[in-house]
């Protein structure tokens, strides 16, 4: 009480009353007994819950739609169709009017999203045809739509919005890139739940649609890393997250191309060669460092990265744990005063041509714990250092006696001219483990 009368007193206001003033014991029984349930008060009192706004009815056709194309077309008078788009993406609840089959049908399932997808195709198919104005008059409305403040879990309809919005083929011009970034954002800090929606909706789009949308995704990541201009976009430094939002949306496109059978689109599609061209080397750290923390790495999401890349980044990786493992062994030898040998540093093997197949695998089979170390081959009673022509002859007469079919390992099909493995059974698959070690050992 005195608090609040020196505070009343500060700011010059009228003395409260006494009865202001005196306030209730504050006790556990006096608590207790003023506990009161919600269930307990009267009516009035009582907050009312908000429910679901109520979506808007609207019955305009596809045929319709069309039939206001091309009458405006023909005609040069777009306010029919001018009106429509202005009221269509002018807010979540007016997409969902537009574009929900049933209104206010709550399709909360992941097999339908409810959405009327030929009406979507239309009205996007249309779009860039139509005058700047209304192209205009729809970012317009997206800006106005994603800038809507809003409390609490996402509803089904909102995921709609956001479904039917990532559809829209203006994101592919570099000035709508601000827009498409906060939209990406928005969906990329949906929930689990939610994005496991969206992924299965996801994968009922066309596959000539569902395509243009994962290219639109990895033309933005690249046009944000290498800008052709760097003044058409919002410096890097304020803009950090753009590219993370992006990835992890692709990375629900991902999903959807994952769950789906057969898949929609190869997997290989969803490699960005762009990364190439970055410094992938401080990614793979960034991602060792702190894991799939809120630290943002490409190595958090393989599939954007090429096969150039995962080989690059294994190489380094391995050279940097054997560079390692040889720097301890070194230090342990000359803290114990031993000769140090360099062949240490290398997985080096001994093979004699007659007896190739079981000499290789011996050797690897007993040098497993050098497996990463650079290889080295001799071959027994031949002169010569091994500065990588060894190491090609080796694996080439090697892959040649495995894939024989005379061996036994492999049959060849004429059809595809591939090499598959043979039907015949097997109770010792070390050869094919050899096979696969060999060729990691060659590329490393």
């Amino acid at each position: 009480a005195k608090v609040l009368i020196r505070n009343s007193n500060a700011l010059q206001t009228h003395q409260m009353p006494n009865w202001e003033l005196e306030l209730p014991p504050i006790c556990s029984d006096v608590r207790q007994k003023q506990r009161l349930s919600i269930d307990t008060l009267p009516p009035e009192v009582k907050a009312p819950f908000p429910s679901d706004p109520i979506i808007p009815l609207r019955t305009k056709t596809t045929k319709e739609f069309q039939e206001d194309m091309e009458r405006a077309v023909q005609s040069g008078d777009w306010r029919e169709v001018r009106e429509f788009y202005l009221t269509t993406f002018d807010s979540f609840i007016e997409i969902n009017a537009a574009f929900k089959r049933e209104a206010n049908g709550s399709f909360n399932t992941i097999d339908d999203s409810g959405v009327n997808a030929k009406f979507v195709n239309a009205v996007y198919d249309a779009l860039l045809s139509t005058p700047q104005d209304i192209q205009k008059s729809v970012l317009k409305g997206i800006i106005n739509s994603l800038l809507r403040e809003w409390k609490g879990p996402r509803t089904k309809d909102d995921l709609r919005a956001y479904f039917i919005l990532v559809q829209n083929p203006q994101y592919s011009s570099t000035s709508t890139y601000v827009i498409y970034a906060h939209l990406l954002r928005q969906i990329a800090a949906l929930s689990e739940a939610d994005h496991h929606f969206l992924v299965h909706w996801l994968k009922k789009l066309s596959a000539r649609r569902f395509r243009q949308l994962v290219e639109r995704l990895l033309q933005f990541i690249s046009t944000r890393l290498f800008p052709a201009e760097p003044d058409e976009l919002p410096p890097l430094a304020k803009c950090s997250w753009w590219i993370p939002s992006a990835t992890k949306v692709l990375g629900l496109f991902n999903a959807a191309n994952s769950v789906s059978s057969p898949p929609i689109m190869p997997f290989t599609d969803f490699y960005n060669i762009t990364l190439e061209h970055i410094d992938f080397m401080e990614e793979y750290r960034t991602w060792q460092n702190y894991g799939n923390s809120n630290r943002f790495s490409f190595c958090q999401f393989p599939f954007i990265l090429s096969t150039v890349v995962k080989k690059a980044i294994i190489q380094k990786d391995s050279e940097q744990q054997m560079i390692s493992q040889a720097r301890q062994s070194l230090v342990s030898k000359v803290s114990r005063r031993q000769r140090v040998d360099m062949n240490l540093l290398f997985l080096n093997i001994k093979v004699r041509r007659a007896q190739l197949l079981s000499d290789s695998l011996d050797e690897l089979t007993r040098k497993r714990c050098d497996l990463k170390k650079k290889l080295r081959v001799t071959f027994v009673g031949e002169a010569g250092l091994d500065m990588g022509g060894l190491t090609k002859e080796w694996f080439l007469l090697l892959v040649r006696q495995i894939f024989h079919t005379d061996y036994g390992m492999f049959t060849y099909m004429k059809d595809s001219r591939c090499h598959w493995f043979s039907s015949w059974k097997c109770d010792n698959y070390s050869e094919f483990q050899l096979v696969g070690t060999c060729t990691v050992c060659t590329h490393l």
